[in-house]
């Protein structure tokens, strides 16, 4: 098998971390060697969070470069927008159509670019949902990663026991029932 690429890309308290766990548990408890690296830039303050995980047969590195990712989980539209160049020709972006404001845009120095996913859709193949809203139904905003993780699992080799069994592992307990169904519902978009 050749290396698969993954990044998570979003802002600082969007659930990166979590998902680049689930997505590292999963591919592990699948035999594959894994390689997980994290990127913070003031992920507190709602700054940039990159997520890479790699895994494979052997994996000698954990960075995804540029022009190699087969996948990006993208949790706000500028991220996506920022992190597009990583995606590999044939790969596919997956992304929360959410707008949060970067602290240049509230402060007034900069503006939030206009039609970012009608420029991706130029150049990419984009899968759009306002997992955000989704959430909300859900009665939990907070579960909006699971749904574009459900979305995401549609474009890997793994079986929905497999993603349930690691969500189990990996969430708060007293979560794993919301978190299941917030799969779900990006499981079957």
């Amino acid at each position: 098998m050749t290396t698969k690429n993954i990044m998570i890309v979003g802002v600082g308290g969007q659930g990166t971390l979590l998902t680049s766990r689930i997505l590292g548990g999963l591919t592990i408890a699948g035999g594959y060697d894994v390689k997980l690296s994290e990127v913070h830039g003031m992920a507190q303050r709602g700054g940039s969070v990159v997520t890479f995980v790699r895994y494979g047969e052997k994996v000698a590195e954990p960075i995804v470069e540029e022009g190699q990712a087969d996948v990006i989980i993208a949790f706000e539209r500028l991220e996506a927008l920022r992190y597009a160049h990583f995606l590999k020709k044939d790969g596919v972006l997956i992304v929360n159509d959410w707008r949060i404001d970067p602290m240049p845009v509230v402060i007034g120095t900069a503006q939030y670019p206009d039609q970012i996913l009608e420029t991706l859709e130029k150049d990419y193949k984009v899968y759009k949902v306002n997992a955000t809203e989704e959430a909300k139904k859900l009665g939990n905003p907070r579960v909006f990663n699971l749904i574009v993780l459900g979305i995401a699992a549609q474009h890997m080799d793994f079986t929905k026991e497999e993603w349930y069994d690691v969500i189990e592992k990996t969430v708060p307990p007293k979560t794993i029932g919301i978190n299941k169904k917030a799969f779900d519902v990006g499981y079957e978009m």
